[in-house]
């Protein structure tokens, strides 16, 4: 008996489709979903692309904001939405890499139901104290922590967000010990970081940048491999706390449902990338804190893929969990 040859499993994340016939595309209007409400970074970026985007492929791109529930409903939209390409999803850090570290049940899997099409801007955040703290480097923060662990104060957007995430990274490379205090939310957390509260935080270049410029808060690092040109004297955390290699960031780019046709993901990349890469776009991205960060399917599918890694070593080191 003949036995038909195997077929090795497709991995989305490596393979985004397997070529077939395919009619034309995009044959109509393609909807991007955006996990987040309207104004948030992600959505601000998901707008810019869509433009872009529509001049170059001849159809209107179109944003469907789905917020809400950590990013949940929209992201399990997007990975049941039909893979001929005309829905699409501008997905960020927090549904890609934080939510797997930090819940154990998702409705959705990252590497299963998703195809990464082009990974679009990072940015960083900063680490910013209270002006009266009397800390007046990370080095100096690093050095009152060990001397007293557990006795310094850092605000966060809540368990499990990106600011806690990252101050925890920060702690586990440091070998120090600061006091959680979560907030719903980065905006009351930086409130009560200006009032005197608490003496640390680690926020977005673009939420803690009026505070920074206006001296509110005093800024000690910002957690990109390079230095940020909005804040050119402003050394990294690595610089500034002896920690080499120390990077976290926040990210977005375009993803897919798995299933999407290689040549439609092939065709949007190329679109992508070529947007990010031009000059007004990329000057847009770096207006909004962030910097343009043109990654095609393959890179950003093992980006995904390392920060996956890194968030859940941090997390478990932790013990950060949300369910």
């Amino acid at each position: 008996m003949r036995h038909a040859p195997s077929v090795p499993a497709r991995h989305p994340l490596l393979l985004p489709g397997l070529a077939r016939a395919q009619p034309a595309w995009p044959a109509r209007p393609v909807r991007v979903i955006v996990p987040f409400p309207p104004g948030q970074a992600t959505d601000i970026m998901a707008r810019l692309l869509s433009e872009q985007l529509g001049q170059r492929l001849g159809q209107p791109f179109v944003v469907d904001n789905r917020a809400g529930g950590a990013g949940l409903p929209g992201m399990e939209l997007i990975a049941k939405a039909a893979p001929d390409g005309h829905t699409l999803g501008m997905a960020s850090s927090g549904p890609l890499s934080i939510n797997p570290a930090v819940m154990a049940k998702l409705p959705y899997d990252v590497e299963r139901d998703f195809v990464p099409i082009a990974l679009v801007f990072t940015t960083p955040l900063i680490a910013v104290v209270h002006p009266g703290a009397g800390i007046e480097s990370l080095a100096a923060l690093v050095a009152r922590a060990k001397a007293a662990p557990g006795q310094l104060d850092y605000a966060s957007g809540g368990p499990g967000s990106s600011l806690h995430l990252a101050a925890e990274a920060f702690c586990q490379q440091a070998g120090i010990r600061l006091n959680h205090i979560p907030y719903r939310g980065s905006a009351p957390a930086m409130t009560d970081l200006i009032a005197g509260n608490v003496k640390l935080m680690f926020d977005s270049l673009a939420a803690a940048l009026p505070h920074i410029q206006g001296g509110r808060v005093k800024a000690l690092g910002v957690t990109s491999a390079a230095r940020m040109p909005q804040l050119p004297e402003l050394p990294t955390v690595a610089e500034a706390a002896g920690l080499p290699g120390f990077e976290v960031l926040g990210w977005a780019g375009l993803i897919a449902p798995a299933g999407t046709p290689a040549p439609v993901v092939a065709r949007l990349a190329a679109a992508v990338l070529e947007a990010v890469r031009g000059a007004p776009m990329a000057a847009r991205i770096i207006d909004q804190g962030a910097t343009p960060a043109p990654l095609g399917p393959e890179e950003f599918g093992g980006f995904i893929r390392s920060e996956l890694i890194k968030l859940r070593a941090v997390a478990q080191a932790a013990d950060v969990r949300l369910d």
